[in-house]
């Protein structure tokens, strides 16, 4: 059964035009893959509600979202920038996931614990930001995520800045947690073969539309599609 719907989504921004239909599965993972300005970025943005749609709709299990604001859809978004702030903990920023105040209960307070543990962060809590690695920094947004406890994580590139080694390391640690707590993952990616590894399906983006859709394996080693096989070309191998 699916468990994301966006049926019939137009968007425009000036001459530009997006038009997509997509579903996905609960707990499956779908990369985004394309050139800059396909609309990879703006698609997250309509789902999350940074963007409204001029016409169609968004479902997240049975419930349309579309129409509600950015804080009352089941959907926490990651981005390149970990948007840490500088002058709290690990601790306190991953906190801000369970409330922005920072008044928390004891629910809340084994709800981070929790997160930091899975993020491997523990030892890390009372540090701040600029005191840790670049790896550790998108560790704790990713943490901060969890303690939305909202069943869809959209990931927009969060990971481009590190080095090959712990680019994979994250990606590991996204599929984990997936798993874990039956996350449904929509990324963003310009490195499909890499992504490759934990995604379950790719969705090949160009102009502003989906042009195709498949299983990982599939789209990589067969792209029937055209200009999806001139895009791999010149996209690095895994």
């Amino acid at each position: 059964m699916n468990f994301l719907k966006i049926d019939g989504v137009r968007f425009r921004q000036g001459e530009w035009r997006l038009e997509v239909d997509l579903e996905a599965k609960r707990g499956e993972c779908i990369a985004l893959i394309g050139p800059s300005g396909a609309g990879k970025s703006t698609l997250l943005s309509l789902i999350a509600g940074f963007e409204q749609p001029d016409q169609g709709m968004i479902f997240v299990g049975e419930e349309r979202i579309d129409t509600r604001v950015p804080a009352r859809r089941p959907v926490t978004m990651m981005f390149q920038e970990n948007n840490l702030f500088n002058h709290l903990t690990l601790y306190q920023n991953i906190a801000l996931g369970c409330h922005p105040g920072l008044k928390l209960t004891d629910e809340d307070r084994e709800l981070v614990e929790m997160a930091m543990s899975a993020t491997r962060l523990g030892a890390l809590q009372s540090r701040k930001p600029a005191d840790v690695s670049g790896g550790e920094r998108q560790r704790a947004a990713l943490a901060r995520c969890l303690c939305q406890r909202r069943p869809l994580l959209l990931l927009d590139e969060p990971f481009t800045g590190l080095d090959p080694q712990l680019r994979v390391e994250m990606h590991e640690l996204v599929d984990e947690l997936r798993k874990t707590h039956a996350l449904t993952v929509i990324v963003v990616s310009h490195l499909p073969h890499e992504i490759a590894k934990i995604a379950d399906s790719l969705a090949f983006m160009l102009g502003g539309k989906i042009l195709k859709t498949g299983p990982t394996d599939a789209m990589l080693s067969r792209p029937e599609n055209p200009e999806l096989s001139q895009y791999l070309q010149f996209t690095p191998a895994g």
